[in-house]
């Protein structure tokens, strides 16, 4: 059946399409109103049932049952309903077949859950009356909450940087001063784009969108006088043809943000994205993020922090060579892919020579490399109020206020050595990814990181192999991909390369690592000692293919039962972390909990050694864990996780909390990691696997299942 104005909600819409075409027309409601009382008020209890045997629908009144819903089930009033409310679990609603007439029960926390999440998105659509599959209501949650990543979530968290929403993308919330306004920095080797946002900024003054052309070089110096100016980072732009108005014009390169606080490009977090939306066939936004490091790279010298002035000095951890193969292998049809892998590695091999391989980062001695930033003085993106604790003894030693000591101490007419190296090491922690750990607090810039080092050795035996493979063993360096150290290189050959891997690693084993344990550690290069924390890092080594065959098995068989937990592997261990009090709180990179980097680089590394099960098994439970969360709490998808909670793993308490928890009816974009090791999770285990996830059984009910049927 259909109408003249479009088809018809009843037959021929798949219950599960996306938001905007399952709510995109209310053509077929006038069918069901024309037939009398199509709409009754909401009940609690059952009126009656069909047995038509067709797929039930219903017919709602949006807005009305909407509060009814609420006002019945949420009892704690938060705009969710999870297993923490205490209503009845159950809402009588009319079917679409009877007009509304005849009622069925919607029940359990789930269903009525799922109920409130379409309600709201529905309302957001601006519809009044819907019909509403039960299906969508009691779909299997591990195929809805994959559904919402790939149709919904990675659509949400979708940016570009161009005129059109300059306004929105150029407002910093981190921006503490008196006038806070949109404001955008271009490189100095990008003319064309200071010329289009000069011009947005003088058509459209209401904006007050400010347009500064960075200098060159980019100093610490510089940096610091940013501080009282903070702005976007202008990234990758491409031109397009307007089909509206058949003109050539500028437009960002789409990027996929964390989410939640985290509203720019990041680093590491866009890596691991990047493995969520090839699963999710979006290799366009994974592809756009390469592009935009590139840029990154070529004009800022290296992949930032996040694309905000005041992250210029610090970058994150460095997976550029990986996700551009991993982008590669996807397009490698089309006609410019050899372009772009070209590009990819010619500025992976810049941010090698420029950031991680020379000084500050790289330790002469040792010849590996640590998190450490140039820079100095307080990190202007945080809270004035977060080192109050730190600076306040410095500002009465010198008889000032906070505030005018912390700008006495930025602009350095007062010099404090203990402070220095106490905002050194916080900006080594803030590079790391890893912020804040006991491991890292007060130590970092010293410490050549299992992690780091392992990033490294794959950049290594990565650029070694693009160049050996694609390139013909030489590859030409342009001038504007030189550094001050490789100004005279005009080719690299895969050789050199190979020997820098190969040296790393023996480096790292004579130093990391540790056989007793069966793990990597953190080596300190200022006490030229190896540090205890055990780390789940460790596990990189293994994922960079750094380990040997030997040392992967004693990994799996003694580094992994000291990290693997109900949800997953926990980021470090219960003892090395040591007791947490009013004094010594929880910091959000240890135990308890675990992050999704973590897991996905370890499930990679466990099936690069052949370690099948013990992938699947770690895929399992933290997958598990998001799920079971996912149908308890409304939907709920978080940036980290307790995973030694099995009740409600979704709160942390520790540092800002969580990001993702705060959402009204519906959540409209989870996290970006977590998003991504979700679907790249359930690519690792098998369909027997997928199904018990999808009747939310934990791993042990599982495995115990498994066991007794293979035993017969």
């Amino acid at each position: 059946m259909s109408s003249s104005n479009g088809p018809a909600r009843s037959g021929s819409i798949d219950p599960f399409s996306n938001a905007e075409v399952y709510y995109g027309t209310e053509d077929n409601i006038k069918t069901f109103k024309s037939r009398g009382r199509a709409f009754s008020v909401v009940s609690s209890h059952r009126l009656c049932d069909e047995a038509s045997g067709q797929p039930r629908k219903f017919l709602i009144e949006v807005e009305e049952t909407l509060q009814s819903l609420l006002k019945q089930e949420d009892t704690d009033s938060n705009m969710q309903i999870t297993i923490e409310d205490v209503g009845p679990k159950v809402l009588s609603v009319g079917t679409a077949a009877s007009s509304g007439y005849n009622r069925v029960d919607v029940r359990g926390t789930y269903m009525l859950s799922n109920l409130l999440q379409e309600l709201t998105i529905a309302k957001d659509y601006g519809r009044k009356h819907i019909i509403l599959d039960e299906a969508r209501l009691s779909e299997n949650p591990v195929a809805r909450l994959s559904r919402l990543i790939k149709n919904s979530f990675w659509k949400a968290l979708t940016r570009r940087i161009d005129g059109h929403n300059i306004e929105v993308a150029g407002k910093d919330p981190k921006d503490w001063t008196d006038d806070p306004r949109p404001r955008i920095y271009i490189p100095p080797g990008a003319p064309e784009q200071f010329d289009y946002y000069s011009q947005i900024a003088k058509d459209h003054p209401e904006l007050r969108l400010d347009v500064q052309l960075l200098p060159a070089p980019i100093t610490p110096d510089y940096v610091m006088q940013l501080n009282d100016k903070p702005g976007l980072l202008a990234l990758a732009m491409q031109k397009k043809l307007n089909e509206a108005t058949g003109k050539e014009e500028m437009v960002g390169v789409p990027f996929v943000v964390p989410g939640g606080r985290f509203n720019e490009l990041y680093g590491w977090d866009s890596y691991m994205e990047s493995l969520g939306l090839l699963v999710s066939d979006r290799v366009d936004l994974a592809k756009g993020m390469v592009v935009n490091f590139c840029f990154e790279i070529k004009h800022y010298g290296k992949i930032l922090n996040a694309n905000r002035s005041y992250y210029l000095t610090r970058s994150q951890p460095p997976f550029l060579t990986d996700m551009a193969l991993r982008v590669y292998e996807r397009i490698k049809t089309e006609p410019d892919s050899k372009e772009f892998l070209r590009n990819a590695v010619l500025a992976g091999i810049k941010e090698y020579h420029s950031v991680w391989a020379c000084a500050p980062r790289l330790d002469p001695v040792t010849g590996l490399s640590r998190y450490r930033p140039e820079g100095w003085g307080v990190p202007p993106e945080t809270e004035p109020s977060h080192f109050v604790h730190i600076l306040t003894p410095y500002a009465e030693k010198h008889g000032m206020t906070f505030e005018q000591f912390v700008r006495a101490y930025n602009t350095r007419a007062i010099v404090e050595p203990e402070l220095d190296d106490y905002f050194m090491h916080d900006r080594g922690v803030r590079e790391s990814g890893h912020d804040t750990s006991y491991r890292l607090e007060g130590v970092c810039a010293n410490l050549a990181t299992v992690d780091l080092n392992s990033l490294l050795y794959k950049y290594e035996v990565d650029i070694a192999r693009i160049i050996r493979v694609h390139f013909n063993d030489k590859l030409a360096i342009p001038v504007e991909f030189r550094t001050p150290l490789t100004k005279d290189i005009e080719f690299e050959s895969s050789a050199a390369w190979d020997r820098r891997a190969r040296k790393r690693k023996q480096t790292m084993d004579k130093l990391l690592w540790n056989a007793e344990k069966g793990m990597y550690f953190d080596y300190d290069t200022e006490k030229k000692e190896r540090k205890e924390y055990e780390t789940a890092t460790t596990f990189w080594a293994m994922w960079a293919g750094l380990a040997s065959p030997q040392q992967a098995a004693i990994m799996t068989e003694k580094a992994l039962p000291r990290f693997e937990a109900f949800g997953g592997l926990v980021s470090g261990t219960e003892e090395s972390r040591g007791a947490v009090g009013l004094d010594r709180p929880n910091r959000q990179w240890d135990y308890p909990y675990g992050w999704a980097p973590q897991q996905m680089l370890a499930w990679t590394a466990f099936l690069r050694y052949g370690y099948q099960e013990e992938a699947e098994r770690l895929a399992y439970k933290w997958v598990y864990m998001i799920t079971k969360a996912f149908v308890d709490f409304n939907g709920v998808v978080v940036e980290k996780y307790d995973v030694t909670r099995p009740i409600d793993p979704h709160r942390v308490d520790a540092e800002y909390g969580n990001q993702g928890t705060d959402f009204k009816g519906a959540p409209r974009e989870g996290f970006g990691w977590v998003n991504a090791s979700y679907v790249y999770g359930l690519e690792i285990l098998n369909a027997h696997m997928r199904r018990s996830l999808g009747t939310i059984t934990p791993y042990e009910t599982y495995h115990k299942a498994v066991v007794a049927q293979d035993a017969f």
